[in-house]
């Protein structure tokens, strides 16, 4: 019996150590920032500035302005959890093309971007940015797009303002969700970052519209079918056969019904 008890307890140890190093840890699981030398050049060939927003807190976040001659507005592009500018500015093709300028921006700790995440930083500063870009832009000519964990920053962005449009691309339901899918024993309580989407998304007051592959790998189309009940009438939830995670700007499906989209908005 004292062996039972023993070895049952030095599980319970190791399973407590484990949450705890987990606990502590699990931003290096979510956020995979690429640094940038203050001094690097990137090198687009669409017009671009580079800029820098000042927080709260004294913390600059870098971004990239991409810019085109009578703009029907801004996209304000929150992207995805790894990488950096020097990637993630290729996207501002995808937009330009349709006459929409773009700021792209870096989170705290990823490129030239400084600072420690947390989600509450993460809500600060994508809302001062959008307080600029509000002085720059009417708000109503605001496109806010946030794809893969940026979805949890642009949904709540958009939920506390007036964006004209709020576009998602391979979202989730919550990011507890979406770790139960990696770490089913981990308990949901202890995940630090929550990104609740099914709760924001019910208080945009814009319309919406869910970009998803059908085949995700990484965040699986669940997340998005499971949002879809809290849309509003008239918002959609286009999913693309065969798209994976990373794939999506290669079908001529998205491309198609981005240009739709982006179309009738500058229309209205």
């Amino acid at each position: 019996m004292k062996m039972i008890i023993s070895v049952f307890s030095s599980i319970v140890i190791i399973v407590l150590i484990l949450f705890f190093v987990l606990f502590h840890i699990q931003h290096r699981l979510i956020f995979f920032p690429q640094k940038l030398d203050p001094d690097f050049r990137f090198s687009f060939k669409s017009f671009f500035e580079e800029r820098y927003f000042n927080t709260e807190d004294n913390v600059r976040i870098h971004a990239l302005h991409f810019k085109v001659k009578n703009s029907k507005g801004i996209i304000y592009y929150m992207h995805g959890n790894a990488g950096s500018l020097q990637g993630w500015g290729e996207v501002s093709s995808d937009f330009l093309v349709h006459q929409y300028d773009i700021l792209i921006i870096d989170y705290r700790g990823y490129g030239k971007s400084n600072g420690k995440i947390s989600e509450k930083s993460l809500f600060k500063d994508a809302q001062v940015i959008y307080n600029t870009l509000k002085r720059e832009y009417e708000e109503k000519d605001i496109v806010i797009y946030g794809r893969s964990i940026g979805s949890g920053i642009a949904t709540y962005v958009a939920s506390h303002n007036n964006p004209g449009l709020l576009i998602l691309e391979s979202p989730f339901y919550n990011l507890p969700d979406v770790a139960r899918t990696y770490f089913p024993w981990f308990p949901a309580k202890l995940i630090r970052f929550k990104f609740r989407n099914d709760i924001y998304i019910k208080d945009v007051k814009c319309p919406v519209y869910i970009f998803h592959g059908a085949m995700d790998e990484v965040i699986d189309v669940k997340g998005s079918y499971k949002l879809k009940p809290k849309l509003k009438s008239g918002d959609r939830l286009i999913i693309i056969d065969g798209g994976h995670h990373n794939d999506l700007m290669v079908f001529n499906e998205y491309q198609e019904q981005l240009g739709k989209i982006l179309s009738s908005f500058s229309e209205r």
